[in-house]
């Protein structure tokens, strides 16, 4: 819970920052600009619920104590569902902010900026409730057959890998739909190629996140033989940390270039088929890194 809070925290409060800018740019509005302020935190704050939700269950629920496992599941689950929240807790906090702006400028526009907000938003929303879901596998997962050693490892691994990876592409879809939220404001007839664009930006941003995500799936649900070694458990920790740190930097990197693109089209409609590919070559070279990183991961897990 105390991870999850940053990120809503920060998201909620960059909202009502933007908010107050557009109500004292113009005025009449406010009542406006206050309701979209309201909406966007709204979103920013599911991802702390999430974490709330996790809270709630590891502190009232009665695990079993016999498991050794327990410690680590309990331990990686609450971790996961923290740190996956951050990302996402800030990065629907950029359209909101965008969306508040945009409706002083453009009072005209305010539908389709709040349609495009809570759109851009949710999509940012989702690495969080990819580390929601594998916070609720962790926990409902029945590892009491499996060696202590190294499957704690492996369990410990899995939460840090969605954790960490949900932090990049959080953000980076927030950059991209705070850019479309910009775009809608500055040419509202140019809202249909910016929010495709937008789309297809943020889910390349969160191919990252499903990298984590998948290598958590494989730590879970492996089977590990048992052994006295500590090399293969910290080989198995090394692999979930690997992955979910390796997914931080692509994510953003990548919310940079589509919000550049996403931009430049509302102000150049015509150069939207140029500006989109430049997009999907300039993320793709940015992905490597995230890929370098599954790659190192599966070694890891499958060949150390």
């Amino acid at each position: 819970m105390g991870f999850g809070a940053i990120g809503a925290a920060i998201g909620e409060g960059y909202t009502a920052a933007c908010a107050n800018t557009a109500i004292s740019r113009n005025p009449e509005l406010s009542g406006s600009i206050f309701k979209s302020m309201l909406m966007g935190q709204a979103i920013a704050e599911s991802a702390s619920i999430f974490a709330l939700v996790i809270a709630m269950i590891l502190l009232f629920t009665n695990f079993p104590t016999h498991s050794m496992l327990m410690v680590s599941v309990l331990l990686a689950s609450g971790l996961c569902m923290g740190l996956g929240a951050i990302g996402s807790g800030i990065g629907s906090g950029f359209p909101a902010g965008a969306a508040c702006e945009g409706m002083a400028r453009q009072p005209g526009a305010s539908g389709r900026l709040t349609t495009n907000m809570l759109i851009g938003s949710a999509v940012a929303q989702t690495p969080a409730i990819f580390a929601l879901v594998t916070s609720f596998i962790l926990i409902f997962t029945d590892f009491s057959t499996r060696p202590v050693n190294p499957t704690w490892a492996a369990i410990l691994g899995a939460g840090l890998a969605t954790g960490f990876g949900a932090i990049g592409s959080g953000l980076g879809g927030g950059l991209v739909a705070q850019a479309s939220c910009q775009g809608v404001a500055r040419q509202p007839l140019a809202a249909t190629p910016v929010t495709n664009v937008m789309l297809l930006g943020q889910a390349v941003t969160q191919t990252t996140a499903i990298y984590g995500m998948l290598v958590s799936f494989i730590l879970i649900f492996k089977s590990f033989p048992a052994t006295d070694a500590l090399a293969p458990s910290m080989a198995l920790l090394a692999a979930g940390l690997c992955m979910g740190i390796g997914a931080i930097g692509p994510g953003i990197g990548e919310g940079f270039t589509a919000r550049s693109a996403v931009d430049w089209i509302s102000r150049n409609e015509s150069a939207t088929a140029d500006l989109t590919r430049i997009m999907l070559v300039g993320q793709a070279v940015a992905e490597s890194t995230g890929i370098y990183a599954l790659v190192i991961s599966l070694v890891l897990i499958f060949v150390v």
